[in-house]
C-alpha cells in the first residue's frame, strides 16, 4: 500500500512539473533552412527505396527527443512567400507576394505588418535574426530591411541579392561582414553566431531565428565534406548528391552545437527548437522521391516539408505526428505559448497547434490553400497554379491550361493517379472552394486564362 502512495505522490509531483513547464514561456530557436527537401533527412526516411546517403544525426537525435510531423507544409514552393507566412501568420496571397523576390522588385514586406519577433517583444524576448531575410526586392532601398521590422539583433543577413550563393569568404551579397576565421564558411559562421547568442542572453527570454542560406541550389559544399561523400557507395547527380549531403552536414552540425550549448547552459529543459524549410528541392540537384515535383511546383515534392519541434518535458519524445500543419501555423502558435494575444488589426490566416504539441488534442482534419502565380520566369519552369488539400484530396488547378487534377494521398502521396474524372462531385466541390477562398484572399488576383477547362 505505502509503494502505491509513494508511486501515486510521485506521478503528481510528474504532473505538475509538466504542467508548471507547459504555462512557462520558453526560450525560441526556429532554424530554417533553404530549399531543403522533406526526405534529405535520415529520420525522414533518406530514401525510401535506397540506403541512407545524407548524414543527419543531430537533427535526428532532435527527433527522437520531440515530435517529427509527416504532413508538414510550406505555404509556397518558393521562398520569399513561405517566410511571408513565418513573419506574419498570413498567407502570402493576402499580403501580396506570392513568388520570390528579385534584385529588380519593388515589392517588399512593410514594415506596417507585426512581425513574430515584434509580436514576441511582448513577452519580454530577445530577438535576434542570424542569416536570411529575403524579404526585401531592390535591396538599394533597403525597404523590408530586417531592420525596419524591431528585430533587436540582425546578424549575418544579406544587404545584397542572394541568388548566386556565395559560401565562403568574402561574401558578396554581405560585403560588409568580415571573417572571424581564415577560409571561412558561411553555414559554420551562421552557426557560430547563433552559439554566442545564446551564450549573451542566457539570463533573459530569447527568441533566435536561424534562417541558413544552405543548402539552396547553387551548391558548394565545404570540400573536405564533399569528399567524404563523393566515395559513398550510390553517389550521383540528382540523387545522392555529395554537394547537397556535404552542406546539409553543416546545418546539422549547427543543431548539434546549439543542443550542445542549450545544455551546457542549463537552458536545454526551458527551449523550443522548431526545424523546418521554405520549399520543396530543386530537381537540378536531388530528387524529392517518393513524392514528385520540386521547388517552384505545388506537387507534394515543392512544398511538404521535414517540420520538427523539440520541448523537453513538454513534449513527448518520440512522438511522430500526422497533423496537417502548415508554415502559417508557426506565429500563431509560439504567441499562444508565450501567452500573447495576436494584434487585433492583423488577421491570421494559421491556426495554433499548441494542443498537438503538448498531447491535448488528436490530429484532426484541416484545409489548406496555396496561390502561385509564376510573377516571373523560373530557370527550372515551375508552374503557375493554385491548389488546395481537404482532408485526404487534393486538388490542384493549373493557371496555364485550366487543367484540374485530383489526388487521394492517403492512397497516393506520389500524386501518379489523377481522379479529376473519376470524382467530379469531389472535383467541383473543391475547385469551387478554392476559388472562393481566391476571392475573399488574394491581394491582387492574378486569374487563369482559363478556369475549370473552360473558355
Amino acid at each position: 500500500m505505502k509503494k502505491v502512495v509513494l508511486f501515486l505522490v510521485c506521478l503528481l509531483v510528474m504532473i505538475s512539473s509538466f504542467a508548471q513547464k507547459a504555462k512557462t514561456p520558453p526560450n525560441i530557436i526556429i532554424i530554417l533552412a533553404d530549399d531543403l527537401g522533406w526526405s534529405e533527412l535520415g529520420c525522414y526516411g533518406n530514401r525510401n527505396d535506397g540506403p541512407r546517403f545524407n548524414e543527419t544525426p543531430h537533427l535526428d537525435r532532435l527527433a527522437a527527443g520531440g515530435m517529427r510531423f509527416t504532413q508538414a507544409y510550406a505555404t509556397a514552393p518558393v521562398c520569399t512567400p513561405t517566410r511571408i507566412a513565418l513573419m506574419t501568420g498570413q498567407h502570402p496571397a493576402r499580403v501580396g507576394i506570392t513568388d520570390y523576390l528579385d534584385a529588380k522588385d519593388e515589392k517588399f514586406l512593410s514594415p506596417d505588418y507585426v512581425t513574430l519577433n515584434e509580436q514576441l517583444r511582448k513577452a519580454g524576448y530577445h530577438s535576434g535574426l542570424i542569416g536570411k531575410w529575403h524579404l526585401t526586392g531592390d535591396y538599394t532601398k533597403k525597404k523590408g530591411e530586417p531592420a525596419k521590422h524591431g528585430w533587436d539583433e540582425v546578424i549575418c543577413s544579406e544587404t545584397g541579392y542572394i541568388a548566386g550563393g556565395d559560401y565562403v569568404h568574402p561574401y558578396a551579397f554581405m560585403p560588409d561582414v568580415q571573417a572571424r576565421t581564415e577560409g571561412e564558411y558561411l553555414t559554420d559562421r551562421l552557426n557560430q553566431e547563433a552559439v554566442d547568442f545564446i551564450h549573451r542572453h542566457q539570463k533573459r527570454p530569447f527568441f533566435l531565428y536561424l534562417s541558413h542560406y544552405a543548402v539552396h541550389t547553387k551548391l558548394a559544399g565545404k570540400p573536405e565534406d564533399v569528399a567524404k561523400y563523393g566515395q559513398k557507395a550510390g553517389v550521383g547527380t540528382n540523387r545522392n548528391n555529395p554537394e547537397l549531403a556535404a552542406m546539409l552536414e553543416r546545418v546539422d552540425d549547427g543543431v548539434g552545437r546549439l543542443v550542445a550549448t542549450l545544455t551546457e547552459l542549463g537552458l536545454n529543459d526551458n527551449t523550443l527548437i522548431l526545424f523546418t524549410s521554405d520549399n520543396g528541392g530543386e530537381l537540378n540537384v536531388t530528387s524529392n522521391a517518393p513524392l514528385r515535383g520540386g521547388k517552384s511546383e505545388l506537387f507534394e515534392g515543392g512544398i511538404r516539408e521535414p517540420l520538427i519541434i523539440s520541448w523537453p518535458g513538454v513534449i513527448r519524445p518520440g512522438t511522430v505526428s500526422t497533423q496537417v500543419v502548415n508554415t502559417l501555423d508557426i506565429y500563431p502558435t509560439l504567441l499562444e505559448l508565450a501567452s500573447i494575444k495576436p494584434a487585433n488589426d492583423q488577421p491570421i490566416d494559421g491556426i495554433s497547434i499548441a494542443s498537438v504539441l503538448n498531447g491535448r488534442t488528436k490530429p484532426f482534419p484541416r484545409t489548406l490553400y496555396w496561390h502561385y502565380p509564376l510573377a516571373k520566369p523560373h530557370f527550372l519552369g515551375g508552374r503557375s497554379a493554385g491548389a488546395i488539400r481537404s482532408g485526404d484530396f487534393k486538388l490542384i488547378e493549373f493557371f496555364d491550361t485550366g487543367q484540374i487534377q485530383l489526388f487521394n494521398l492517403a492512397d497516393d502521396a506520389g500524386e501518379q493517379t489523377d481522379l479529376s474524372e473519376k470524382l467530379p462531385a469531389k472535383r467541383d466541390q473543391l475547385i469551387n472552394q478554392l476559388q472562393k477562398w481566391r476571392q475573399r484572399t488574394v491581394a491582387n488576383p492574378v486569374l487563369p486564362i482559363q478556369q475549370s477547362g473552360k473558355d
